[in-house]
């Protein structure tokens, strides 16, 4: 137990701070706990409030709850309460047991026991560093697991041998030490090991929520992917195997194998401060394109003999990616859009080192055009990522780099493909019938406004004006 000083005390909203005090008139004891205490021990923000109450029933707890707020009643078997307010949303539960009645993540017996005494309560949490508690009432820290000390250490320890009934916790372990840069100790991992067999269990949807939250928050994701092949895990992941397997050639490459490159690579994107601002969004994609810009290196590396010498090739990874990017992630239950987003600059990603200089307006308009949904500005992220992704080579300056987004910047197509100013409406508009023919003649007006040919309405229509549109009408 550490009483804190008034000054580390935290601010917590004032609607939670009035439950905590209902709560404790009414005999019951609220401490955060999880997630929310680790962030704040680690100056981080968060708003994942998570209460465990002891000495209450369910029922009491429900009706000094009631008048705050919305409440939703998750089920008295589960003795969990969500509270909705202007402030926020929080969560109480009751202490519970946890009995282990079934296979994977959703086998146990939940049993709600307010009498549980807190030490009990906090060894079926999956860490140590998620196990501490806080009193907000009494101003103290309860840490009956020595996460305190784990913490300020940077290590990941399991909280008890009930760790290994849940062998879900082994992809909660990844996403924490790639997010939080915390070391995995020796026992855990051994621990981890011995669980390997059991990934069939897992609802591939738990499995992709915990991938989703490595990609949007990593602050370490190298260590992440060391983590999973330390654990034995990474063989659930075979594409990543095959990357470990897959050599490169050592005058380019001096880093190792694919794996090894694509580690580094992750670590270079996630230091750029254009990921580091970039929304949850745009972060996922961008780390999914890092993670899966050379998976095509494969089924296409092989050596040959260039300039006197052999080497290690990969001609077409880039294209032949593709698809192997769409059964990853797949596989994992990735919405469909996440592949619509990595697919076109895992195909893209090589395209910048052929330009000469800074390259032509139609490259530019191309380019972008290709790259939809996405844009240029998320390849040049993708592109400065695999270029770092090669220690102990320098990454550069990437002057190159910076003509393609200064010629991009120019023609505004930097963040987004340009629209096509011909549309059917003006067709119609000057005479001609609707039809199949207007998809050749809208396509052609694309090719021409790419091409630099006009670049407002007022152009299109000259355009349109000076076509022979007879055969087109007649096909």
């Amino acid at each position: 137990m550490k009483h804190l000083p008034p000054h580390q005390e935290p601010h917590l909203p004032s609607d939670l701070h009035a439950m905590f005090t209902a709560i404790r008139e009414h005999g019951g004891r609220p401490l955060l706990a999880g997630g929310w205490v680790r962030d704040w021990l680690r100056g981080r923000e968060s708003k994942d409030y998570d209460i465990e109450v002891f000495g209450m029933s369910y029922a009491a707890l429900a009706k000094v709850l009631a008048p705050f707020g919305y409440s939703e009643l998750v089920g008295k078997s589960f003795g969990v309460i969500k509270i909705r307010t202007a402030e926020g949303e929080f969560d109480f539960a009751l202490p519970r047991r946890e009995k282990k009645a079934g296979r994977g993540h959703r086998g146990f017996q939940i049993i709600p026991d307010p009498s549980l005494s807190i030490e009990r309560a906090a060894a079926r949490r999956d860490f140590t560093i998620n196990a501490i508690l806080y009193d907000p009432l009494q101003h103290e820290i309860l840490d009956p697991y020595n996460g305190l000390q784990d913490l300020d250490q940077g290590i990941l320890r399991h909280t008890s041998a009930a760790f290994s009934e849940d062998p879900l916790r082994v992809l909660r372990g990844f996403q924490f030490v790639g997010r939080f840069g915390v070391r995995a100790e020796p026992e855990t991992i051994a621990l981890c090991h011995s669980i390997a067999g059991a990934y069939p269990e897992l609802a591939r949807e738990r499995v992709w929520l915990e991938w989703e939250k490595l990609a949007t928050r990593a602050r370490h994701p190298r260590e992440a992917l060391l983590f999973l092949e330390a654990t034995g895990w990474l063989r659930h992941f075979p594409l990543l195997q095959k990357m470990r397997e897959t050599e490169q050639d050592p005058v380019w490459h001096p880093e190792g194998d694919v794996f090894t490159h694509t580690a580094h690579a992750l670590d270079s994107l996630v230091q750029q401060e254009e990921w580091k601002k970039a929304e949850p969004i745009r972060r996922r994609y961008l780390f999914f394109a890092v993670l899966l810009h050379d998976c095509g290196k494969t089924i296409t590396t092989h050596r040959a003999q260039k300039s006197g010498r052999e080497v290690i090739v990969s001609p077409g990874h880039d294209k032949d990616g593709i698809p192997l990017a769409r059964t990853f992630l797949s596989e994992l239950r990735a919405p469909h859009l996440v592949f619509t987003q990595v697919s076109p600059l895992i195909g893209a990603h090589m395209i910048p080192m052929h330009y000469q200089g800074k390259p032509s307006a139609s490259a530019v308009r191309r380019l972008s055009t290709r790259l939809s949904p996405v844009g240029i500005k998320d390849l040049l992220c993708v592109v400065k990522a695999d270029r770092g992704g090669r220690p102990p080579l320098p990454e550069g300056k990437h002057e190159d780099l910076q003509l393609i987004l200064d010629a991009a910047d120019e023609l505004k197509v930097s963040e987004k493909a340009p629209r096509p100013i011909l549309q059917g409406r003006h067709l119609i508009e000057r005479g001609h019938q609707p039809g199949p023919h207007f998809g050749k003649i809208l396509n052609a007006g694309m090719e021409a406004q790419l091409n630099g040919e006009f670049s407002d309405l007022d152009g299109a229509l000259q355009w349109l004006a000076n076509q022979d549109l007879t055969a087109s009408e007649n096909d």
